[in-house]
């Protein structure tokens, strides 16, 4: 089938399923969240596209782009730039910052927080509650629309917390509540 007849998508819908926020919710981010995005677009706006650019009309000015691999893969990179430029405007146009080291000392659990919990097996974690874009499980940061993350906010150090995870529901016991700057 002829390329001209088939429609790459320009829809920003095609987010990865754990990224996107539920309908009518805020999005929550730690200022060091916030930080790393805002650094993302720059470079992108001020850096990557500029130099694909020169690429893309230097590709173009050696005259058949037909079969000339630097306009062809140019041009698809210049896409996926302008789409990642899209996705973070929007991101950080509708984002609320929300420091945790604002909330003191608190042993109730919300955004921001840095929960130590045991397993019925008796194993500690540490996890801190983080915003969609700034979720990472290797390294201890969850999403505060996850599973876990609704389980635990709201409730304190000494709670006791069942939720549905992969694996069946579990129950944990709540060590420790810290508010501490995410890096």
């Amino acid at each position: 089938m002829s390329k001209a007849f088939v429609r790459e998508s320009d829809d920003d819908d095609e987010v990865e399923p754990s990224l996107k926020l539920p309908a009518g919710v805020r999005n929550y981010i730690t200022p060091a969240g916030h930080a790393r995005l805002k650094n993302e677009l720059e470079h992108l706006v001020k850096r990557e596209r500029p130099q694909v650019v020169e690429v893309v009309a230097w590709a173009a000015s050696n005259g058949d782009r037909s079969e000339n691999g630097d306009y062809i893969y140019g041009k698809r990179r210049l896409r996926e730039i302008d789409r990642r430029i899209r996705f973070l405007t929007k991101r950080l146009d509708v984002a609320e910052v929300v420091d945790p080291l604002r909330q003191g000392r608190n042993d109730q659990i919300f955004f921001g927080a840095s929960v130590t919990v045991a397993d019925s097996d008796g194993s500690e974690n540490t996890y801190a509650i983080v915003g969609v874009d700034e979720a990472d499980a290797s390294r201890g940061r969850i999403s505060w629309i996850s599973p876990l993350a609704r389980a635990l906010i709201k409730a304190r150090e000494g709670d006791t917390v069942r939720f549905q995870s992969p694996a069946g529901v579990r129950e944990i016991d709540i060590l420790e509540v810290l508010y501490r700057s995410i890096e």
